[in-house]
């Protein structure tokens, strides 16, 4: 009998539905060459959430997601729903699964194609090759320290982290770092923050327990400046909430679209595996978004998630066959296409690389 592994299934908003199909589509044709089998339970969030049960996040989903093996999502949020109390709007629901799932570890690869490197808008010999990582804190930092709040002409935002906080997530890059070019670029802002100080003696301890991994450190400011004069000097980037969250954006601009990179928000029990992008609705139902981000999203999930490392290595080897061979999206029909696909096409001729 074949390995079962059961999937949560979140398609969201927009072009969410659309895109995760495509993922799925994936998925099942690996499936049957590694004899294994994916069973999958849609649940709600988003707006659809909001439609179907007044709240962005139905006990149902976060209940149906701690079941699940791991969880695949497409992208929530509109402009249906914008006027909506903060609490109430599609983007608090996925926040809010992050925190039921205890995702304190957010993975953003950034990878440059060599048939896309010149859809980037930096050069072609500064991105080509490009493949890295950023490893950001999620749960923690200047997001959700205390005390924060106004009072009168000031407002104040409070930056912590304590080393139990430091300690995961540090173990987090170092496993990826493992199975990688068993190099990590810490960074913080040391010489100025006593929070980073911290960061920094914890993470040079927990590196002890990698002797074969290379740990250097870096200032943020001059992280930002390098990864655009020399990216490729990075393999695994880890870092803080803040940090992160901004290093990650400026990494992602590296592949020159955003259609293209997926990404982790894990840790906890259950992971959740997305792309970057958002719901895009001015495209919605047109047929005509990029599901590749999902797919490598799908890819990321078996890999980090279940393991499955076989399996994920027929995905991301099958989307670069169908860039090598020019098949495009119309977002990237200008680089070298041979073959311009809607989102159903690209998904199938993936599929069939997949299975291959």
């Amino acid at each position: 009998m074949s390995k079962q592994y059961n999937i949560g299934v979140i398609k969201g908003d927009g072009i969410g539905p659309e895109i995760v199909d495509e993922a799925i589509k994936v998925l099942d044709a690996v499936a049957a060459k590694e004899g294994i089998a994916f069973n999958y339970s849609e649940y709600l969030m988003g707006g659809v959430a909001i439609d179907a049960t007044g709240v962005p996040l139905p006990q149902e989903t976060i209940d149906g997601a701690l079941k699940s093996d791991a969880v695949l999502f497409g992208a929530i949020g509109g402009p249906k729903w914008d006027n909506l109390e903060r609490h109430l709007r599609p983007e608090s629901g996925l926040l809010a699964l992050r925190k039921a799932l205890n995702a304190f570890a957010n993975i953003r690869p950034a990878i440059v194609y060599d048939e896309l490197v010149n859809a980037s808008t930096l050069k072609p010999e500064v991105v080509q090759g490009v493949d890295l990582i950023v490893v950001r804190e999620l749960t923690g930092g200047i997001y959700f320290g205390e005390p924060k709040g106004r009072e009168g002409d000031k407002a104040y935002n409070t930056m912590v982290y304590t080393i139990p906080e430091i300690e995961r997530i540090a173990k987090v890059a170092f496993e990826i770092a493992m199975k990688r070019g068993k190099k990590i670029c810490s960074v913080d802002k040391a010489n100025v923050l006593d929070v980073s100080q911290l960061w920094r003696e914890t993470v040079e301890r927990i590196a002890k327990d990698y002797p074969e991994v290379e740990l250097s450190h870096m200032y943020v400011d001059n992280a930002a400046m390098q990864l655009i004069r020399n990216p490729k000097q990075f393999d695994v980037i880890l870092t803080g909430n803040i940090f992160g969250d901004i290093l990650s954006d400026e990494a992602s601009m590296l592949s020159g679209s955003i259609g293209l990179l997926p990404s982790a928000s894990t840790g906890g029990p259950t992971g959740v595996y997305e792309p970057i992008h958002g719901s895009a609705p001015d495209i919605a139902g047109q047929g005509i978004a990029n599901p590749i981000a999902t797919i490598a999203s799908a890819s990321m999930m078996i890999r980090f998630e279940l393991g499955l490392e076989a399996a994920a290595d027929r995905i991301d080897n099958a989307i670069k066959k169908a860039l090598a061979e020019g098949y495009r999206t119309g977002d990237l029909a200008a680089f070298d296409a041979k073959t311009v696909c809607n989102t159903q096409e690209m998904g199938d001729v993936i599929a069939r690389f997949a299975a291959e």
